[in-house]
């Protein structure tokens, strides 16, 4: 029986051209020639004896048939993953944002691995889309900006909080009451969401203007140490400033509002019943949602 079957490497070449619409990307996550995946794809449409990809300039696209075969193959693809998985488990690979990374995640993790101290997690400091076996990502921490992979296991978080933040210091210094007293105010914004003043002001009910930003930076973290140092006041959401507020480096002069961003973790299928993984979705999920809830109460 296994001698009627076409060739794996042909099988693969050509899953990994669908899932990628492209036989380029394709060469580069198998590690080999664009002219090889190619060859190995004309080679398995002979066998096949139909017409499996529509090639493009741009795009290379599954026919009709060559979609009923790609279901099949991503699903003994990902049953193959998941098998070795569970012989030879390797460390989780966690995905999120370097900002979540350094300012909510690291300084939580040495609690972790006090109550699992088995554990071993591998940090990917990516915020963009996932594929979990090319990438190798185990959970993915994201927003709803982001569209997840159609084979990810969901689990819906909260709604993010956000609120303006600044350093006792530069509060007293400006005499900021009302919201109306932030057009004195230096305000500070990221490159990576850039409309977050915009967002805070429809939250709070108030007229969606752009208000003038003197400063930005590339990544949250670095914009909520210039807020800390006194440099302005900038929004941002709680989750990345919880500990700078509770220490006192930081004040939230007008509490927090729920944004429009939903949080959730994406679970790589092929690993959801692995125990240890289980046990960081546990823990991810206590912890966010405890954060989440203590936005609503902080600063009011």
């Amino acid at each position: 029986m296994s001698a009627s079957l076409p060739s794996l490497n042909a099988l693969r070449a050509f899953e990994a051209t669908a899932r990628q619409r492209s036989i380029s990307r394709a060469a580069v996550e198998l590690g080999v020639t664009h002219g090889a995946v190619s060859r190995q794809i004309k080679a398995l449409e002979e066998v096949m004896g139909v017409s499996l990809l529509k090639r493009g300039t741009r795009e290379s696209v599954p026919t009709r048939e060559g979609e009923q075969l790609v279901d099949g193959l991503s699903t003994a693809f990902n049953l193959i993953q998941a098998t070795i998985e569970r012989l030879k488990p390797g460390p989780l690979t966690l995905s999120c944002s370097a900002s979540i990374t350094m300012c909510w995640l690291i300084p939580r993790m040495p609690g972790l691995y006090a109550k699992h101290p088995n554990m071993e997690i591998k940090l990917d400091m990516n915020y963009d889309r996932v594929d979990f076996t090319r990438d190798n990502i185990s959970v993915a921490i994201r927003n709803n900006t982001f569209e997840p992979p159609k084979s990810a296991v969901i689990r819906p978080l909260g709604t993010e909080w956000i609120g303006p933040v600044c350093s006792p210091a530069y509060l007293k210094s400006i005499s900021l009451k009302k919201r109306k007293d932030l057009s004195n105010a230096r305000l500070l914004a990221t490159t990576t969401r850039p409309n977050a003043w915009t967002d805070w002001l429809a939250a709070v009910g108030e007229e969606e203007r752009a208000p003038q930003v003197h400063q930005r930076f590339d990544h949250f973290y670095l914009m909520i140490q210039a807020a800390t140092f006194g440099l302005g006041i900038a929004v941002v959401p709680h989750m990345l400033a919880i500990d700078d507020l509770e220490s006192g480096r930081l004040i939230a002069p007008f509490g927090f509002a729920p944004g429009k961003r939903q949080l959730s973790l994406w679970i790589a299928p092929h690993l959801a019943s692995r125990s240890d993984l289980k046990t960081l979705e546990r823990w991810l999920s206590q912890e966010l949602r405890e954060g989440l809830k203590r936005a609503s109460l902080f600063g009011r």
